[in-house]
């Protein structure tokens, strides 16, 4: 396990012991109420210990997808069409260095790598004496080299927030189970006022574990597939302009 991986779990953990400490304050007050309007909080302590593992899976989730909005966000937020035009023009000045400078700069997006790869490679093996399809052969090695490297980590990983989704599903329908089998269970040798508050608590438990497993999985869900999208535009950009950097650099070679 990777140590940022580790770090969100500890991240995960505390914010999940932080908020189990104010539920299990806030608890007695809400069961001596003498009714109850259906909230997220009342939905929580109605799924016992069932929502412990429920809230750990989401804020899981929540802790994993600021993560990825960062890489998918920030360190790759880049003028795709803006940075092809600025290398096109150098590259047809035969101004090489100009080119490689501006892509440096960029090395830390993904479409910034492969470009740089590109036209480092590009340089020395003109350098080198180079010329023609041997030289434009290099040039798309590189090229495909560098972006198999890189382009599968844009959307790498975000499976998990399925993964996620389901475990709180999962988690929620076993709670569901668990509450009717405690519910029939407290039938047993019991009075019949004691029956009814045994029946009552134990829907209780069934109905607010499956409704807590969906109010996780939900958002874990939508989150996945608005970064998903992300990442796929990301990956067409790159595509794109990948090809248009090719034909540009293809250009500019003397047979």
């Amino acid at each position: 396990m990777k140590a940022k991986h580790i770090f969100l779990m500890i991240i995960a953990l505390m914010v999940s012991l932080v908020l189990f400490a104010q539920a299990a304050e806030a608890a007695p007050a809400a069961e001596a109420a003498p009714t109850q309007s259906i909230s997220l909080f009342t939905v929580f302590v109605d799924s016992r210990e069932w929502a412990y593992p429920i809230l750990l899976v989401f804020v899981i989730g929540i802790v994993y997808a600021f993560a990825r909005w960062n890489q998918l966000y920030r360190k790759e937020k880049i003028d795709a069409q803006g940075f092809y035009l600025k290398l096109r023009n150098y590259i047809r000045n035969d101004q090489l260095d100009e080119a490689t400078k501006i892509s440096e700069s960029y090395k830390g997006t993904t479409m910034g790598f492969i470009f740089w790869s590109a036209l480092m490679i590009f340089k020395e093996a003109r350098k080198s004496g180079k010329k023609g399809a041997e030289l434009r052969i290099s040039v798309q090695n590189s090229l495909d080299e560098s972006a198999l490297q890189t382009v599968h980590r844009l959307d790498g990983g975000l499976f998990w927030f399925d993964t996620l989704a389901q475990i709180a599903t999962y988690l929620g329908l076993l709670g569901t189970i668990w509450g009717l089998l405690t519910a029939f269970a407290g039938l047993a040798g019991l009075s019949a006022a004691a029956q009814g508050a045994a029946l009552t608590n134990g829907i209780k438990l069934a109905i607010g574990t499956t409704a807590l497993g969906l109010i996780a999985a939900i958002p874990l869900t939508i989150i996945k597939g608005w970064l998903y999208t992300r990442a796929s535009n990301l990956i067409n950009d790159i595509d794109e302009y990948s090809v248009k950097l090719i034909n540009t650099i293809n250009n500019a070679i003397k047979d």
